[in-house]
């Protein structure tokens, strides 16, 4: 009964790293060539290729060591690139104000 509880703990774990991956190689897939360029972030084909291939170990390689090398890269992704390039294409700004707001507000020019 132990080992079934801890066999589901393992494939939970599998699953979310697989989805951890694919979320990033999705965001890797839409962003803009530019914006990789623009941020000095490698290419956008390096972070897809790189991944793709973290995808396909996930799902077709079950060897931990592999697939936390996999998980390091769609974090480094997720946590480095991904706000990077949201930035640099004009989606860092969250509250859907123009890009001269302030902490407290527009900057209205000292008026």
């Amino acid at each position: 009964m132990l080992l079934s509880g801890f066999n589901t703990f393992v494939w939970l774990l599998y699953m979310l790293m697989l989805v951890l991956a694919v979320l990033a190689l999705v965001f890797a897939s839409v962003a803009r060539e530019d914006a990789y360029r623009a941020t000095d972030k490698k290419t956008k084909k390096f972070w897809v290729i790189l991944l793709a291939a973290a995808v396909a170990v996930n799902l077709f390689v079950p060897v931990l060591f592999l697939t936390l090398a996999a998980t390091v890269a769609s974090i480094v992704f997720l946590v480095d690139v991904r706000p990077a390039i949201k930035a640099v294409s004009g989606g860092g700004n969250r509250r859907g104000g123009s890009s001269s707001d302030g902490p407290y507000g527009p900057y209205n020019g000292g008026r």
